[in-house]
């Protein structure tokens, strides 16, 4: 490949060694690297289809950057490109799966007071969710669980702040849920289900 593209671009090896090379290689595996993130995005969130695909590409890209690299070995700009695009790559690979924001969070909010106002909201807007009646070390206490698109989180949070001011809440990824289609559609109905304290 050296030979030919020399050739075909009519440069000097000296211009190919110290910026061509190296500069394909930094684009190698920035792009091998962003793949990478995002395979392991679509295998988190169960997309059986495309991360096979992305891993195929991914890893043909990565033979090619470190084929250059072993025909080149004596080359200190092409370990100094391999090591920028993959931190270059990471980083656009995060900022890639950020813009993508694929896949659903489970949302717990646990308050003391009445919660009423965050329920109506939530059937305004379609989400599905469950209240729970509990108790912890200062009393009764209410919990909604409920699913929330991740491109829908940030709004979703910044109400519940509203709503609810003083509540405690935790977010995590969630792989599958049921009836998924609804829930990344905001489609109702709503499902409701409030369970009875339980005391020993």
């Amino acid at each position: 490949m050296e030979t030919f593209i020399i050739n075909a671009l009519g440069i000097s090896p000296q211009l190919f060694n110290y910026l061509i090379l190296p500069l394909l290689i930094f684009m190698a595996r920035v792009t091998d690297v962003s793949l990478s993130t995002l395979r392991v995005m679509y295998i988190m969130n169960g997309a059986k289809k495309w991360a096979p695909v992305l891993g195929f590409f991914e890893s043909l890209i990565w033979l090619l950057a470190i084929g250059q690299i072993i025909q080149n070995i004596s080359n200190a700009w092409s370990y100094l490109a391999y090591a920028t695009g993959y931190a270059t790559g990471t980083y656009i690979g995060m900022r890639i799966e950020e813009k993508i924001a694929m896949g659903r969070m489970v949302v717990r909010i646990i308050s003391k007071s009445d919660v009423s106002d965050l329920i109506s909201w939530l059937v305004d807007e379609g989400y599905r969710y469950n209240s729970v009646e509990a108790m912890d070390q200062e009393g009764n206490a209410n919990i909604l669980f409920t699913v929330v698109p991740r491109s829908k989180i940030d709004s979703f949070l910044q109400a519940v702040r509203y709503y609810q001011p003083d509540a405690y809440y935790t977010v995590e990824g969630v792989k599958r849920v049921s009836d998924d289609d609804m829930i990344m559609e905001g489609r109702k109905p709503v499902l409701s289900r409030r369970l009875p304290l339980v005391r020993k």
